[in-house]
This record gives C-alpha cells, structure tokens and sequence, in this order.
C-alpha cells in the first residue's frame, strides 16, 4: 500500500480481552488457563473479528497463560495469522502502561490487536474513545467482560501520536462459543 494510500485509511486499535479462565488451587494467577467455557469463547472472538473485517497486521498479546490461549484459539479461525509479539508488559498493565506499549507499534501496522486484561483494557477503551458509534460506549462503561471487543479507529501518522479521546469507538461485541460446539 502506497503511502497516500494509508494516510487516507484510519488506524484501529482492535482491544480484545481474554476469554474466560480457570481458577485452579496452588496455581499462580500467570499461569491460570481457559476455563471450559473461554475455551468456546476465544474462537467465537475470532470468527466475531474475521466478520467484523478486523482482522490485525500485529497482535500484541500479554504473556499470561489465559491471553496467550486466548490469542492462539481466536487466531485459529483466520486463513493467515499475523504476527504476534508476547509482551509482559500487557500483564496486569493500566492505562499508561498500555499506552506506552501501543505507542510503540510499527508505522506501518494499520490495525493491532491488543489480548490483554482487566481492568486495564477497558480503561484504556474508555481513555481513547471521544465518540462512539450507535451508543457503543456504554456498554464499555458499565462493563467488560472476558471475551469483550471493542474497536478503536483514528487518523495520525504514527501510532506514538494516540491521545486520550482521540479515538472513535466503532464497535464492540461480546462473541460466545456454544456449548457442544464452537
């Protein structure tokens, strides 16, 4: 894509938290895995993102047993993965944390997708977006759970220039894998 080409496309920030996880005793809250129920979700999330035409250049992905599994299951449902970076930065982060990792992100990465935690994630969602489409914001306020979606899209040459409301909340979902099935 040439480079008048991308200045005219927006960049979106595709913010997806991990799918429901375990409990098990005596296990570190990092390695806590999938619950049965993450496991049906994750997939819906990334057939949910490969229908929404939100499919990432670059996954960021928090180290986190859950995330990395999150990841891996929702990328599944895609022809072509793209690259991911684990970052253990995006573990428990808040929001400057988040910021700082996202503004890191390569010029020409478009769309990046971010696996990650609460309540991290949906503060940061709540941070950036100035607007909303069709009332998306307020779900995103009252609550994000596991397995959550939301989409942010901006226009700025480089993703070190995201800024707190800059950014227009264009969709959000909550996908669910069914019992017996995916």
């Amino acid at each position: 894509m040439s480079a008048d080409a991308a200045a005219g496309q927006p960049r979106r920030l595709v913010v997806l938290r991990h799918a429901k996880s375990a409990w098990p005793q005596s296990v570190p809250d990092h390695d806590r895995p999938l619950a049965p129920r993450g496991l049906r979700d994750a997939p819906a999330a990334g057939r949910a993102l490969a229908g929404a035409d939100c499919l990432p250049d670059l996954a960021l992905c928090s180290t986190a047993v859950r995330a990395r599994r999150t990841w891996e299951l929702a990328s599944a449902q895609w022809d072509t993965a793209p690259p991911v970076r684990y970052d253990p930065r995006v573990y428990a982060a808040d929001v400057p944390e988040l910021l700082a990792v996202t503004r890191e992100t390569p010029a020409e990465v478009r769309t990046l997708l971010l696996v990650g935690h609460n309540p991290g994630l949906q503060e940061l969602v709540l941070h950036l977006a100035g607007d909303a489409l069709h009332d998306a914001l307020e779900p995103v306020r009252v609550k994000f759970p596991t397995s959550a979606v939301a989409v942010l899209a901006w226009h700025a040459p480089a993703w070190a220039d995201l800024a707190p409301g800059a950014a227009l909340l264009t969709w959000t979902a909550v996908p669910r894998g069914h019992k017996g099935g995916g």
